[in-house]
C-alpha cells in the first residue's frame, strides 16, 4: 500500500462514482424539518456503514429522528477528534419554483441540486467518507475518531447534538470538525447567536372609523419597530484575536455570506420575522404580535441586549415581550491548529486559501465551543440556502470530502497529548 496519506487520495479518487452516487441518494432521501422525520435518510446511511463493517450506533430519545454515532480506537494514544453533521434539512414547502425538484438529486450541468445539498448533506457525507476512509488506516493513526451523524439541527437540537451532548459526553472530543456550508474560501471559528422575543401590544381596539375610541396596535408596532433598530448600535467588546481574524477576513466574509456580511458581523442585527396584526380591514386592531430575532456578535450577551430592549419597551405601555429561544454567542482560537491544518490542505486539493471567520447563522458547532472544545467549520458554499434550486458544484463536494479526510488523518497522526 502506498503511504497512508497517499493512499487515502487514491480512495476517493477510485471511489469517485460511488461518493457521487452516495451524496445524491442521501439529498433524495427526504429529511425535511420540521416534521423532522428522518428516517429515510438514516436508514440510507446505515445501508453504506453496514456494507462497510464501520462500527456505530442508533441513539434515538426520539424515535422519528435517530442519531447516528459511530467511534474506534486508533493505533495508539492521542487525541480524539468528533466529526458532526446533521442529517435534517429544510423544509420545501409546495416545493414550487425549483428547476430541478428538491428531492430529485439531479445531477446538471457539473452542479448537483436538491434541498440539502448543501446544507448540510455534502458536509455530512464528507463525515461519514472520512469515517470510512480514516478506520481502513486506524492502525497508523493516534487516538480516537467519533462520526456523529445527528437530526433535529434545524430545530436547534434537543433530540440530536444537544442531547449528546448532555447525555453522551463520549461524544465530546478534543476538537470538533463540521461541513456545514462556509464556502472552500472560509474556515468558521465561531457564529453570531439567536435571541429570539416575542412582543405583544394590545389595545382596546374598535370599529375601523373610530380611530379615535382606541389606539391602533399596529400602528404602535410599526412605530417600535423602527426604534428597535437601536439595538443596532450597542457596543460589542470581543476578544483582540477575534477582532484580528475579523479584519484581515472583512473581503471573505463578503464573499463567502454576501456582500454587506462583514459590516454586520461584528453587530447585533434585528430582524422581525413575523408580524400578526388585526381581523378585519375595517377594524382599529387591538393586539399585533411581533417576533424578533436578534442575533448577537461575538463580545457581548444576551443581558445587555435585553435590558437595552426593555428601555425601548418601556416608551409602549401597551407592549409586554417575553423571550422564546437564546444561545450565547460561540468562538474558539481563529488561529488553531486545525485552522492550520484545513488552511494547508484546502490550498494544495483546490487552490483555496480559506481564512477563519465568524458565521452569521447558527450551527451544531456552537455546542462543542460551549464545552471548551475547538469546533471549525468547512463546507461547500451557501448557494441558495434554504431557497429554491440549492445546490453544490460536483467538484466542490469532492473537494469538501478530500480536505476533510487528509484533514482528519493530519490531526490523529500528531503526537500530542489530550487536552485536560
Amino acid at each position: 500500500m502506498a503511504e497512508p496519506r497517499e493512499a487515502l487520495l487514491e480512495w476517493i479518487e477510485r471511489d469517485r462514482e460511488k461518493l457521487i452516487d452516495f451524496y445524491r441518494r442521501f439529498i433524495q432521501a427526504k429529511s425535511p424539518n420540521p416534521p423532522g422525520d428522518t428516517r429515510e435518510a438514516v436508514a440510507h446511511i446505515c445501508q453504506f456503514l453496514d456494507a462497510e463493517r464501520l462500527p456505530y450506533r442508533i441513539i434515538a430519545p426520539q424515535a422519528d429522528m435517530p442519531n447516528i454515532v459511530g467511534t474506534f480506537e486508533c493505533g495508539g494514544a492521542g487525541r480524539h477528534l468528533v466529526l458532526n453533521g446533521h442529517i435534517d434539512v429544510f423544509p420545501v414547502g409546495d416545493g414550487q419554483g425549483w428547476t430541478h425538484g428538491p428531492w430529485s438529486g439531479a445531477l446538471v450541468d457539473g452542479n448537483i441540486y436538491g434541498r440539502g445539498a448543501c446544507d448540510i448533506k455534502c458536509g455530512t457525507s464528507a463525515s461519514i467518507f472520512t469515517f470510512h476512509y480514516l478506520y481502513r488506516v486506524r492502525e497508523q493513526l493516534k487516538g480516537r475518531l467519533t462520526l456523529t451523524c445527528v437530526s433535529d439541527e434545524e430545530t436547534f437540537g434537543p433530540w440530536g447534538a444537544r442531547y449528546l451532548m448532555k447525555h453522551h459526553p463520549e461524544v465530546h472530543g478534543d476538537c470538533l470538525l463540521n461541513g456545514e456550508p462556509s464556502s472552500p474560501y472560509s474556515i468558521r471559528f465561531g457564529e453570531k447567536a439567536p435571541l429570539w422575543v416575542e412582543i405583544t401590544i394590545r389595545t382596546r381596539g374598535a370599529h375601523g372609523a373610530y380611530t379615535h375610541v382606541s389606539p391602533s396596535a399596529t400602528k404602535i408596532a410599526a412605530k417600535l419597530i423602527g426604534d428597535l433598530e437601536a439595538l443596532t448600535d450597542l457596543p460589542v467588546s470581543a476578544p483582540d484575536n477575534v477582532v484580528r481574524a475579523l479584519e484581515r477576513a472583512s473581503e471573505t466574509i463578503d464573499r463567502a455570506q454576501g456582500k454587506g456580511a462583514a459590516e454586520i458581523v461584528p453587530r447585533v442585527t434585528v430582524n422581525i420575522g413575523v408580524i400578526r396584526g388585526g381581523l378585519k380591514v375595517n377594524m382599529v386592531p387591538g393586539e399585533c404580535v411581533l417576533e424578533v430575532d436578534i442575533r448577537q456578535p461575538v463580545g457581548i450577551t444576551k443581558e445587555p441586549v435585553l435590558a437595552a430592549l426593555d428601555q425601548i419597551l418601556r416608551r409602549y405601555p401597551e407592549a409586554s415581550w417575553r423571550e422564546i429561544n437564546s444561545t450565547p454567542p460561540s468562538w474558539c482560537d481563529p488561529f488553531g491548529e486545525m485552522v492550520e491544518i484545513l488552511q494547508r490542505n484546502a490550498k494544495a486539493l483546490g487552490g483555496y486559501t480559506p481564512e477563519p471567520i465568524v458565521s452569521l447563522g447558527a450551527t451544531d458547532a456552537r455546542l462543542w465551543r460551549q464545552h471548551n472544545i475547538p469546533a471549525y467549520v468547512y463546507g461547500p458554499a451557501p448557494r441558495n440556502m434554504g431557497s429554491t434550486d440549492e445546490y453544490v458544484p460536483l467538484e466542490e463536494f469532492l473537494h469538501i470530502v478530500r480536505t476533510h479526510v487528509v484533514s482528519a488523518y493530519d490531526y490523529l497522526s500528531r503526537a500530542r497529548a489530550p487536552r485536560s
